[in-house]
């Protein structure tokens, strides 16, 4: 019940003093320590969620990084000797080759530029290797490279058998550009060789250039292989 205002000694009511704030009872029994151990469980789980994936992404990091069974290499014209391609056009050591080579902590790279000519030449050829350290490169092997975009379009695509994992050949609409592109783990090779067509014809040539480009592309494999 509400008891009646207290009087002071003016006569004015007085209300009471507000009662003090109640201490909260103690856990019935069987319930000791039931409101604080969740806060623990809690803390916890985000602990241990939190190791658990930091741990999957260093895993992860680690599946990541794809296999490179080749070397790599700071000369690559000393490892590519298109000898295939120099039975075409004549020796391409001979006019100056340029290698130039890139340590980057992702992608390794090495390319070498030769040619048959000083001036003027009738067959250009590039080998390039690229050794990807932390991630795979499989699932871009399919992106057209910058050479499909200098051709104008109209590349035919063929597929190499027995060379890598996947080796495809790319014949440019000239009959006389070529390029192949071999993936192996984290390894991708590139080989492209650009020739003159032939007033009588260049499908003789082509064939000749294509099995060349392959030759001188598994050569290179086996030449980086550690």
């Amino acid at each position: 019940m509400i008891s009646d205002p207290e009087l002071d000694g003016t006569g004015e009511t007085r209300s009471a003093e507000p009662a003090e704030q109640a201490e909260e009872p103690p856990p019935r029994e069987g319930e000791a320590g039931a409101r604080r151990p969740w806060r623990w469980a809690l803390g916890g789980a985000v602990i241990a969620s939190a190791v658990w994936a930091g741990g999957l992404y260093a895993f992860g990091d680690r599946l990541a990084a794809p296999e490179l069974p080749y070397r790599a290499t700071e000369n690559l014209c000393q490892d590519f000797e298109a000898r295939a391609l120099g039975k075409i056009a004549g020796d391409l050591h001979r006019y100056r080759p340029t290698s130039q080579h890139d340590d980057h902590p992702a992608v390794r790279r090495a390319v070498c530029s030769l040619q048959n000519g000083e001036s003027i030449s009738t067959l250009t050829v590039r080998a390039q290797v690229d050794l990807h350290r932390k991630t795979d490169p499989g699932p871009e092997f399919d992106v057209p490279s910058t050479w499909v975009f200098a051709e104008g379009g109209g590349v035919r695509t063929e597929e190499v058998r027995g060379l890598g994992e996947r080796a495809l050949l790319l014949v440019g609409p000239r009959e006389m550009s070529v390029e192949l592109k071999v993936l192996h783990g984290g390894a991708v090779f590139t080989v492209e060789a650009t020739g003159a067509a032939s007033e009588q014809g260049t499908q003789a040539d082509t064939a000749a250039l294509r099995a060349a480009v392959v030759a001188d592309g598994r050569a290179l494999l086996a030449a980086l292989k550690k």
